[in-house]
């Protein structure tokens, strides 16, 4: 959800449809505030609250870590429950919390300004029915059903997606500088294998009371376009459907028409969206967030590159990628694939011979998956 605040940050720029550029003067009292987000699941579900910083208009970063913050969830009864920070900006709450409280969450910064959120009550998050994924000659469309009831009426969706990731050439070969040759890679060296992660780049809400018996089916989560790099081998998509209250949508749809108006001098502006989020010692600096709780539900799919072929993926940007013709051979290893820009990618061996003199050559950009991914294995990640 990262992406997704920062892109009404920047929505005050050059307005769409002007002759002349657009160049706001914005007090520097305004230009930073607080920004919070996050869904507590209540039933011990790994949960993040994100604390940053707005930017200044003309910021070429425009988001900004809050670190070094003391947050408290504390219940009406007194209990309190500490959210450590993992790392800059991200709070980890990992709890399980009777539902039938209230609870506010406090946040105190490094200089000493204090926020609270409004009280809130866990919200118990109806089950996901179904889900699954459709395809047609546009690619595939991912969805899932479920229904409200009279205590979860509005809901909020995000998604991960991870996929497998290989690079255009595959070789098995690293060269050595210790032992001045080219050898097999071992496992830990492999770079042909790799998986990429994705947080979701959109907000997704629905109201399941619009629907006969509050029955919401087949809501799109995402749609991948054919061809498309994510179903180049093996797909994976963690969905989390969240219940969230009546002032949690005014918020979510404001900031929605945010993101997607932006640069429209007729959009919402930032100012008019608040969250649940209160500054409580006196200042005036706006704070932008919301946070909410309750039962955060959660489905797995995944989908194989059998499963939609012919899906024909390319990526033009590797449409030069080779093996080179010239042999490297023995004495310009060092030369050659020293640097690690150019790798050793097939093995040459002279007609009628049985040794390995040299190596055919590969750049390393088309053939290193870890320059786009991560090649350790996500824990949850299931071979077919």
């Amino acid at each position: 959800m990262k992406k997704i605040f920062w892109s009404f940050i920047a929505l005050i720029g050059v307005i769409q449809a002007c002759r002349t550029p657009y160049d706001p003067e914005v007090p520097t009292s305004q230009s930073s505030f607080l920004v919070v987000e996050g869904y507590l699941d209540s039933e011990g579900l790994r949960s993040e609250l994100k604390l940053s910083r707005s930017a200044a208009v003309d910021s070429e970063s425009a988001f900004q870590p809050e670190s070094g913050a003391l947050v408290t969830l504390m219940s009406a009864s007194g209990e309190t429950i500490g959210l450590p920070e993992s790392e800059s900006g991200t709070y980890i709450f990992e709890s399980d919390i009777s539902e039938d409280q209230t609870y506010t969450l406090e946040i105190v910064l490094q200089n000493g300004q204090r926020y609270q959120s409004t009280p809130m009550k866990p919200i118990l998050t109806p089950e996901i029915i179904d889900a699954g994924y459709q395809l047609d000659e546009e690619g595939v469309e991912i969805y899932i059903s479920t229904q409200g009831d009279e205590t979860a009426d509005d809901f909020l969706w995000t998604f991960e997606e991870t996929w497998i990731y290989r690079p255009r050439i595959r070789l098995g070969y690293i060269y050595d500088p210790i032992i001045e040759n080219v050898r097999d890679r071992t496992e830990a060296e492999q770079i042909e294998l790799c998986f990429k992660t994705e947080p979701s780049p959109d907000i997704l809400l629905e109201t399941s009371s619009r629907f006969e018996e509050q029955v919401v089916f087949r809501q799109t989560i995402t749609e991948i376009p054919k061809g498309d790099e994510r179903i180049m081998e093996r797909y994976s998509i963690l969905v989390s459907q969240k219940a969230i209250e009546e002032d949690a949508v005014r918020f979510w749809e404001i900031l929605k028409k945010n993101t997607e108006d932006i640069g429209s001098i007729f959009s919402p502006l930032p100012s008019l969206i608040t969250g649940n989020i209160l500054r409580m010692d006196g200042g005036d600096t706006p704070v932008v967030g919301q946070v909410s709780i309750g039962v955060v539900r959660q489905t797995r799919l995944y989908i194989n590159l059998v499963d939609v072929s012919p899906w024909n993926y390319l990526d033009p940007e590797f449409n030069d990628c080779v093996i080179g013709q010239e042999v490297v051979m023995t004495n310009a290893y060092a030369g050659v694939f020293g640097s690690g820009g150019t790798l050793p990618a097939r093995a040459y061996i002279p007609e009628g011979g049985t040794t390995v003199i040299g190596y055919f050559p590969a750049s390393r950009r088309c053939a290193d998956c870890t320059l786009y991914a991560s090649s350790i294995k996500p824990d949850f990640w299931e071979d077919e």
